[in-house]
């Protein structure tokens, strides 16, 4: 089927409708931005694994990597607190570590993608080696 060719007055009378119905839709249109915005927020604080409200700390490009320290710093508080000698120990040390990494994700947030995803990945190693010591330090083997 051909199309119409685009006329001053065919122009004219679709701006006409436009104005009359985007009012009556506007309302519509908002209320299901809002309800995929929330999902959308929902879906992002479930794979940090942290909760909706605090989602807005951990945005940009660390994301992830500093939900995960925040986790592995509560974790290890837990395990200064109550823990054994040789796991409060442990927690002491991992402690400075812990704050140093994230100093480093800071930083490589205002990196080149290439150099940022490099260092992102030594950064995760780290933290890698650190939930293994608070596991080992629960008992639990992985």
């Amino acid at each position: 089927m051909a199309r119409k060719p685009m006329t001053k007055a065919r122009a004219k009378r679709l701006i006409g409708i436009g104005t009359a119905v985007a009012p009556i839709l506007a309302p519509y249109a908002l209320a299901v931005a809002g309800a995929v915005r929330g999902t959308w927020d929902n879906y992002r604080a479930e794979r940090l694994g942290v909760t909706t409200d605090k989602l807005a700390e951990f945005t940009g490009p660390g994301g992830g990597l500093h939900a995960r320290i925040s986790h592995i710093a509560e974790a290890l508080m837990d395990l200064e607190s109550r823990g054994t000698p040789a796991a409060q120990a442990f927690a002491k040390e991992a402690t400075p570590r812990i704050t140093e990494l994230a100093t480093a994700v800071r930083a490589a947030e205002q990196m080149p993608a290439n150099r940022r995803r490099t260092a992102f990945k030594a950064i995760s190693g780290e933290l890698d080696g650190i939930e293994r010591g608070v596991l080992m330090h629960l008992g639990i083997t992985t």
